[in-house]
């Protein structure tokens, strides 16, 4: 076991660390939302903190309206639940499809541009394109953002997801290994 572990320690340091991108995913279901929706999906959001970007793709199905907006809201006051207001695009993203109950969508918003923003959330935020990213970041990292899609159905959400942070790949390997030597140790235990 602790060859293994020195193993994969030693690839994990050797790959090279890519702080600069963040990867977050959110499973939509009408959690949240005032309405007995059927509707699901699954998006990502990968951000990138060199080039200021929000990478943004979904598939969702089942909506029992239509589609007719989509965006992200920061920030709730408790992670994980709770209403928040419009902190990108508004009244869409652009290209998202609109009048459908499934699809799918992919956009990359520049957060540098004013258009990437819901122009109150950039007010609220310091006035600043630059003020409204960092705020945004740190809703998104602290588990108070979540994706929305807004429907016919329920113009206020049907559906929507919080934003989870994804771990990397060497947090993943070695927190299965914590579970292999646990479970070894205490196989280990019984026997003896």
């Amino acid at each position: 076991m602790k060859k293994i572990l020195i193993s994969v320690l030693t690839a994990c340091s050797l790959i090279p660390a890519h702080a600069d991108l963040f990867q977050y995913t959110a499973t939509f279901s009408d959690a949240g939302e005032a309405n007995p929706s059927s509707g699901t999906g699954f998006g990502t959001v990968d951000y990138n903190s060199t080039l200021h970007t929000l990478a943004l793709s979904v598939n969702f199905s089942g909506l029992t309206g239509l589609t007719t907006a989509s965006h992200i809201h920061a920030a709730t006051a408790v992670a994980g639940t709770g209403n928040a207001g419009v902190a990108t695009t508004t009244p869409t993203f652009v290209g998202f499809p609109l009048g459908v109950s499934s699809g799918s969508f992919a956009n990359t918003l520049d957060l540098t541009l004013a258009s990437s923003w819901n122009p109150s959330y950039v007010t609220a935020h310091g006035g600043t394109t630059a003020q409204a990213e960092l705020d945004l970041v740190a809703a998104i990292a602290a588990g108070k953002a979540y994706w929305n899609i807004h429907s016919t159905f329920s113009p206020g959400g049907e559906i929507r997801g919080f934003l989870t942070a994804v771990p990397e790949p060497c947090s993943l390997s070695l927190l299965g290994l914590g579970g292999i030597a646990f479970l070894a140790r205490r196989s280990f235990s019984r026997k003896s």
